[in-house]
């Protein structure tokens, strides 16, 4: 069973994707687990201080390596990880093959960086693998966090109602998912295509291949299938 501990100074903001839907699901079939470790909880004094100027001046404060080492130290007291990830906007960018690498894990660490950035102490000597989601700067890793647990959750077995549905989704063989449609099959002159109501399998598999060439060809032409 894949087990997520997500490091952050802010838990309450995950909280919530957690308690609904798909993932909410899971975790009450214990087909996997999420924990929320509070970093503050590892921090320092009176008010468990975890962040602190940077040195050599500039502006913004920096996530300190004391509570980080601590944390992920307690951590690897009760389990072995597969990887300690750090969500990053300079990261290697995230995308269904590493979504589905990652679900054949047992155990990870996701680290939630905040503020300026984290001392590269941590990058440098706890971290093993860095995650982006994008080329832009969001305000913390929670949300990055949330969008992997959530791409890697669903494709573990039991997880979705029909398990056929993951294997099926935009960039499991390198392209985007085809056009679909539901009832009723004409709606204000709008027709669903004829092949989809034929019974016809075979040709509606083909046809389904056919649009998912086509509209990778349009919408993402920098993919190769």
């Amino acid at each position: 069973m894949l087990n997520i501990d997500i490091i952050s100074v802010l838990p309450e903001l995950l909280k919530s994707p957690l308690e609904h839907s798909i993932l909410k699901r899971g975790i009450d079939k214990k087909l996997f687990s999420i924990n929320l470790i509070d970093l503050r909880m590892y921090g320092k004094g009176k008010h468990k201080q975890v962040d602190d100027y940077q040195f050599g001046g500039g502006s913004g404060m920096v996530m300190q390596i004391e509570p980080i080492f601590n944390c992920i130290s307690h951590l690897k007291e009760k389990r072995n990880y597969d990887e300690v990830i750090f969500l990053s906007p300079d990261g290697e960018i995230f995308d269904q093959k590493t979504a589905n690498k990652i679900s054949l894990y047992n155990n990870i660490i996701l680290l939630c960086g905040h503020y300026k950035g984290i001392d590269e102490r941590v990058r440098k000597h706890l971290i093993t693998k860095e995650i982006s989601i994008g080329d832009f700067v969001l305000t913390g890793g929670e949300l990055p966090a949330l969008i992997v647990a959530d791409a890697v959750c669903r494709l573990i077995p039991g997880v979705l109602g029909n398990e056929e549905s993951a294997l099926t989704d935009s960039f499991q063989d390198n392209l985007v998912a085809p056009p679909v449609y539901s009832r009723p099959a004409e709606f204000m002159g709008w027709k669903v295509p004829d092949i989809l109501l034929s019974g016809n399998l075979k040709e509606i598999d083909k046809w389904r291949e056919e649009q998912s060439i086509k509209r990778t060809n349009q919408k993402r032409p920098n993919i190769d299938y």
